[in-house]
């Protein structure tokens, strides 16, 4: 100002003298007069060096003197601006992140990234380094090298299973041919859809292992079992055809029909139900196809007839081998004629079929009870390898003072066992990521995964360990949180409602109603780390304008706005280039001119006329509080509240008690809505229910349009509901909840409890029509068909073992899914095996036509029915 200028004369002089331009041509056309050249005109417009704003003229004095920009400002290149400090492990940093895009392949980006940085590292400078401290790829590449070794375990016990029940090279080899068979043409199925190989799809490839092996060894043991009478392998694979085919092709229809009703699930839980259904829905189709097609073909080629093969071995292993397989199948014998003598006596009389339906209605009793009863939740909390530190100063706190409590949390960080790095931003808010001077975040990444198991460090303890040695930091409020199991869908982990205030703009009012929510949450079993970081009395200096004495003064109010943008903001003037990019110019009052108020009572502003006038004549400094930001959702100002379930509650116990406590609280006028995961949960609601009854209701009629039947679908469907019951034990016993990988593992469960019903059901019905009674059928067909029911089971229940029992990053999906199948297969395998003959007795015998008193079976029950005609 002691030069006559004011800062928007700088920055206009800028804006004329700093212009790209287009000088023309000479001779170009049009033009009367042939011309032998054309020139091209240039001059100097926008600058390419930082240093040639110095001399950018901004005034002339009357002397002739010329004043330019280095005479009255401070020229850097510098940052576009100062709002955040990064550090890593309390060394000055630049946080330099990269994202995906849409349909790429992570794992390969992740690599091209890595291997572009060692690159460009050559060519840096000395003293300048790089560290890759957050690459959530190492999770994923992890996650699936775990569910590689889970699909190697499951795919070596589910040839165990094979080999101890066969006995026989010749016959494992048949269903074990349909393993890779199945996978590869899933996988090619997969590609050709657009799917990629991601957990999900692997998890349903660990599940497929056990169902594909399950229709080849049911077509091996009916072969064996025909060879057996004395025919010879080529016919006694027709004969099986004849027998198992209407069975085989059952299975696969439930299996695949089953998960028809996943396509109407909506949000991120039907993306999780449709990989699964794509997976092994495929994979049971191809299974299906190969054990009606090459199976019966290799079991003619390889089984020998049994004559054949009696000749005792002669090395003495196979000797021990052969006497511990006559061992085993001498009592399997025992195992089969004691199951088939317990069948005869429950079907024998209406009062023992009647003991055993009162039982099915005590465990359907205990089924709802157990709905109910576990907790439910969505996506199990996973240990990614990083906590997010959320950091809060006072309202009004500086950046400087921000920075010192980041540089003493991430000491503090990087002491805690189990931690590798603090990357750590100051100015930055963690919950809200948007930008605050009172406002800090450090993402603490943890060690590698099997270094911290070694110790002992899972991410709950490390993180509960970060959160109880940082409240030793008084100066601010800091919680650490868990990232959220699916990345882009929230800030963190745990939930986040907002509050609204839908009848005015009262911040105040409904931040007051967070704070008591929140107090009142903190306080309730079950929740821990409920808070929010909006606040409303953030310290400001309102400036009252005298736009009256503006107008007697001839100051037009745009220049007075335009000053106090330049001098305390950071003002946007143009571009200039500079290192083959573009870059923008701006401008703003030294440091010295703009740490005090009364700064800006020193500031001038030029009049209409020319003149200068001060700003402190103009306008009048008010202190007041509000918010640094007013945030809206849905259209409605609103604050967010966040927090996590307590350890061992569910996330749906934790929402339904956040609702309870803001519906007492809210008064009318205000509502709140759920975000990010917790919406996601709530969006879902009970739609697991209803789509678990539609999968019901699909596997029903599948199986009515096979056998043109009503009533032996209802055999088959009956014993399904006792799957969810043995599965919800499992997962409570383990203190899991029932959350969406529970929720697929039930579906799964629909297919494999009908599968073992259908094929009790198929030979029951079978035996009819060769004349035996309704209950003579039936022990017959349980005789008859527990070997293949229990190595399918015992396939596919030690299939999924690894996954029960998983360790490693992303463990816990897999543990809530193993543990799902796992139990619900074990006691739907055991009690469905005396229940579905009781249910196809029942409902042969109350269905069927009846036939003449003479024409009776003589070898029924005196009290069950025995007609064997068609419903």
């Amino acid at each position: 100002s002691a030069l006559g200028m004011t800062s928007g004369d700088v920055v206009q002089a800028l804006r004329d003298q700093n212009v790209q331009v287009s000088g023309g041509s000479i001779g170009a056309p049009p033009t009367n007069m042939g011309t032998a050249f054309q020139y091209t005109v240039t001059t100097q417009g926008r600058f390419n060096d930082a240093r040639d704003f110095r001399y950018v003229i901004v005034k002339s004095t009357d002397d002739g003197r010329l004043i330019q920009l280095q005479d009255v400002a401070r020229i850097e290149l510098g940052a576009k601006d100062y709002v955040t400090n990064s550090y890593l492990n309390g060394k000055p940093a630049v946080a330099l992140a990269i994202f995906q895009r849409p349909g790429t392949n992570a794992l390969a980006a992740a690599a091209e990234i890595q291997d572009k940085m060692k690159e460009l590292s050559a060519d840096f400078p000395k003293g300048l380094s790089y560290d890759i401290v957050y690459n959530p790829t190492e999770f994923v590449a992890e996650s699936i090298q775990e569910v590689y070794k889970t699909i190697l375990e499951a795919m070596l016990l589910v040839i165990i299973v094979i080999i101890v029940f066969l006995q026989s090279w010749r016959m494992a080899i048949v269903p074990i041919v349909a393993i890779p068979v199945s996978l590869i043409g899933t996988l090619a199925v997969l590609y050709a859809a657009g799917f990629s190989l991601n957990m999900l799809t692997l998890f349903g490839l660990v599940l497929a292992i056990g169902i594909v092996v399950d229709d080849a060894i049911v077509v091996v043991e009916n072969v064996e079992r025909n060879i057996a009478t004395g025919l010879a392998p080529n016919p006694a694979s027709h004969l099986t055809m004849d027998e198992v085919g209407t069975a085989v092709i059952a299975i696969s229809l439930v299996l695949i029909a089953v998960f028809v009703p996943t396509a109407f699930i909506p949000g991120i839980s039907g993306q999780f139900y449709l990989q699964f259904a794509i997976t092994i829905a495929v994979s049971t189709a191809i299974s299906a196809f190969n054990s009606l097609t090459l199976s019966p073909a290799l079991a003619a080629l390889l089984f020998k007839p049994h004559h054949a093969a009696a000749a005792p071995p002669r090395f003495f292993l196979a000797r021990f081998g052969r006497a511990l397989a006559d061992g085993f199948n001498r009592g399997f014998d025992r195992l089969a004629h004691w199951y088939s003598s317990i069948i005869r006596v429950l079907v024998g009389s209406w009062i023992t079929i009647t003991a055993m339906l009162a039982v099915f209605a005590a465990l359907i009793c205990a089924t709802v009870y157990m709905v109910q009863a576990v907790p439910r939740g969505f996506i199990p909390s996973l240990d990614q390898g990083y906590a997010i530190v959320v950091i809060q100063l006072p309202d009004g706190a500086s950046l400087s003072r921000t920075d010192a409590v980041i540089q003493q949390a991430s000491q503090i960080i990087q002491k805690t066992p189990g931690v590798d790095y603090a990357v750590a931003f100051a100015g930055f808010s963690g919950a809200t990521f948007t930008n605050a001077s009172n406002a800090g975040v450090i993402f603490a990444r943890f060690k590698p995964f099997d270094e911290r198991l070694k110790a002992g460090q899972s991410a709950t303890k490390v993180i509960g360990n970060l959160f109880g040695s940082l409240q030793s930091i008084k100066e601010a409020f800091i919680i650490a949180l868990p990232p959220p199991p699916i990345r882009g869908v929230g800030n963190a982990g745990g939930f986040k409602l907002q509050i609204q205030e839908r009848n005015s703009a009262d911040m105040r009012q409904i931040l007051a109603l967070a704070y008591e929510i929140a107090g009142k949450a903190n306080k309730t079993p079950g929740l821990t780390g409920v808070f929010t970081t909006f606040s409303a009395s953030s310290p400001q200096f309102f400036l009252a304008i005298d736009r009256d004495k503006a107008r007697i003064l001839n100051v037009p109010i745009p220049n007075i706005f335009e000053t106090l943008s330049i001098n305390l903001g950071t003002a946007y003037v143009n571009d200039f280039n500079a290192f083959g990019r573009v870059y923008q110019v701006r401008a703003q009052a030294d440091q010295a001119f703009r740490l005090d108020r009364a700064d800006i009572l020193k500031l001038k502003v030029r009049s209409a006329s020319g003149a200068l006038v001060p700003l402190g004549t103009l306008i009048e400094i008010r202190d007041v509080t509000g918010p640094a930001l007013v945030q809206r959702y849905n259209m409605y100002v609103s604050v967010p509240l966040q927090g996590n379930a307590a350890p061992g509650v569910s996330t749906g116990d934790a929402l339904a008690s956040m609702e309870k406590i803001t519906a007492a609280t809210l008064p009318a006028g205000t509502s709140y809505e759920w975000t990010e995961l917790a919406y996601q949960e709530r969006n879902t609601g009970n739609a697991a229910v209803y789509i678990f009854g539609l999968s019901v209701l699909f596997v029903f009629l599948a199986l009515a349009a096979q056998y043109e039947s009503w009533v032996l679908p209802f055999a088959i469907v009956l014993v399904v509901p006792l799957g969810v019951l043995a599965a919800l034990l499992g997962v409570s016993f383990r203190g899991l909840d029932n959350n969406i990988l529970v929720q697929i593992g039930l579906i799964v469960l629909i297919g494999l409890a009908a599968k073992n019903a259908i094929l009790i059901v198929e030979f029951a019905r079978q035996a009819q029509e060769r004349g035996l009674s309704v209950a003579e059928a039936a022990v017959e067909a349980c005789r008859l068909r527990l070997r293949p029911i229990l190595m399918t089971a015992f396939a596919f229940i030690l299939g999924v073992v690894p996954l029960m029992i998983a360790t490693g990053p992303g463990a816990e999906m897999r543990q809530s899914l193993g543990t799902a199948v796992f139990s619900g297969m074990l006691g739907v395998t055991f009690v469905g095996l005396f229940l579905t003959p009781v249910f196809y007795v029942t409902l042969r015998s109350l269905f069927s036509r009846r036939k003449p008193r003479s024409e009776a079976e003589p070898s029924a029950p005196a009290e069950a029915p025995s007609e064997t005609a068609a419903e």
